[in-house]
C-alpha cells in the first residue's frame, strides 16, 4: 500500500514555518565544553519517567517546539517513520483510559504475594493529570528512506521512532516539562481510538506536563520495585 492523500500528514507552509528548529551557527560546529558535558549527564540523571504532574496547562506552541526538537532523532535511511496524534478529545482520552484499566488488571494477575501488593501500590500512568497526551505511531508504509538498512533488520523502522520518544524526552526535561510513557495499555484500541492508519504501528503513549516534583532517582527505585543495573554487568568483550 502507498501512502494516500487520507493517510499523509498534513504539512500547513504557514502554520509550520518556524517548525524546524535552529543552531545558534549552523557553518561553524559547536565545541561543548566541560561545563557543558557535566550538565548533559545531568540532564540523563534528572530525566524521569513521570506520573505525577501539575494540572498547568502547556502553550501548543511549546509541544509543537517539542515535536519539531524530536524530529531532529536519527533514523534508518532517513526514512523519519515517526507520526504524532496529539490527543484532545474527552472521549477518545477516557477510552485510552479504560484500556489502560483492563491492561493494569491482566499485569496485576501475573503477579502474587508481596510482588502484586506492590505492583497495585505504584503509580504506573498520569493520564488524569497530565494536560497534554500524545500518542507515537511509526508508519510501518511509509516510502521515505526507500527501504534503505531494513531488509535484514526491518524493526529498525521503529527503532527510530522510539529513537525521537527519547529526544522528546530529554528536550521536555530542559524545559522543566515533565513526561511520562504509558505502556499498560491495549494497542490496537488505541489505534482505533485515535483513527489512525491500519499501518501505523503504536509506539509510545505519552503524558506530557509541569511535574508535582523532581527526583533524581527512578520512582521505581525508590519504592523498591527495581533497583538501577551496573552497566558493567551488561557489557561484554569479545
Amino acid at each position: 500500500m502507498t501512502e494516500t492523500e487520507s493517510t499523509k500528514i498534513p504539512h500547513d507552509s504557514a502554520s509550520r514555518a518556524d517548525a524546524n528548529p535552529t543552531g545558534s551557527n549552523q557553518l561553524t560546529p559547536p565545541v561543548f565544553d566541560q561545563s557543558f558535558q557535566q550538565q548533559f549527564i545531568d540532564l540523563l540523571l534528572w530525566r524521569r519517567d513521570v506520573r505525577r504532574f501539575r494540572t498547568d496547562p502547556i502553550p501548543e506552541a511549546d509541544i509543537d517546539g517539542l515535536i519539531a526538537e524530536a524530529c531532529l532523532a536519527p533514523s534508518v535511511g532517513n526514512c523519519q517513520p515517526w507520526r504524532f496524534v496529539k490527543v484532545n478529545t474527552p472521549e477518545r482520552r477516557r477510552a485510552i483510559r479504560d484500556s489502560f484499566e483492563r491492561a493494569n488488571q491482566q499485569a496485576l494477575n501475573d503477579y502474587e504475594g508481596e510482588r502484586a501488593k506492590l505492583y497495585a501500590s505504584l503509580k504506573l500512568q498520569g493520564m488524569d493529570q497530565a494536560p497534554v497526551q500524545l500518542a507515537v505511531f511509526a508508519d510501518e508504509e511509509t516510502e521515505a528512506g526507500m527501504g534503505l538498512g531494513r531488509k535484514t533488520m526491518p524493526e529498525m523502522l521503529d527503532y527510530s521512532a522510539v529513537a525521537a520518544v527519547q529526544l522528546l524526552w530529554l528536550a521536555a526535561r530542559v524545559k522543566g516539562i515533565g513526561m511520562g510513557w504509558v505502556s499498560i495499555l491495549e494497542p490496537n484500541v488505541v489505534q482505533q481510538v485515535l483513527d489512525v492508519p491500519e499501518h501505523w504501528r503504536l509506539i509510545a503513549y505519552l503524558c506530557i506536563g509541569y511535574p508535582e516534583e523532581d527526583n533524581v532517582v527512578p520512582e521505581l527505585v525508590r519504592h523498591g520495585w527495581q533497583d538501577r543495573i551496573n552497566p558493567r554487568d551488561v557489557t561484554l568483550d569479545r
